[in-house]
């Protein structure tokens, strides 16, 4: 099995596909309420749909964190910076052994650009736990 796709809510829809076009995704699929990107490497897709107001789930806006992984991610994130991207946070080396930088999109999903290498599926704590 493998993972299909991660679907994102927007407020602007337009606005949202300029952002994840200007990152270097590539769009696959338009309409007015629903949009579908495929990553520049590899065959995964993400969509964004169209919303009219945050979907609340217990009181609590979309808290989801979407992950871009790239083996050359200061050099992504500098060229976002020379795009007007803006970042939450530069690059930083985290303590669970990935490089990662945090920016939102215009409604606000948080994005981590990150790179990993060997430790995304392989850290050296990883258990192999299956029924």
């Amino acid at each position: 099995m493998r993972l299909n796709q991660v679907t994102l809510p927007v407020n602007d829809l337009s606005l949202a596909c300029n952002f994840y076009l200007t990152l270097g995704f590539i769009q696959i699929v338009s309409s007015n309420h629903y949009a579908r990107f495929m990553c520049p490497d590899g065959d995964a897709t993400f969509s964004l749909f169209k919303q009219d107001k945050p979907q609340l789930v217990d009181d609590a806006v979309n808290s989801s964190v979407i992950y871009f992984e790239h083996e050359a991610l200061d050099e992504w994130v500098n060229d976002l910076l020379t795009k007007g991207v803006e970042f939450y946070q530069l690059p930083v080396d985290a303590g669970y052994l990935w490089r990662e930088a945090i920016l939102f999109d215009p409604s606000g999903n948080k994005i981590k650009l990150y790179w990993a290498g060997e430790n995304r599926l392989n850290p050296p704590w990883r258990v192999n736990i299956k029924k």
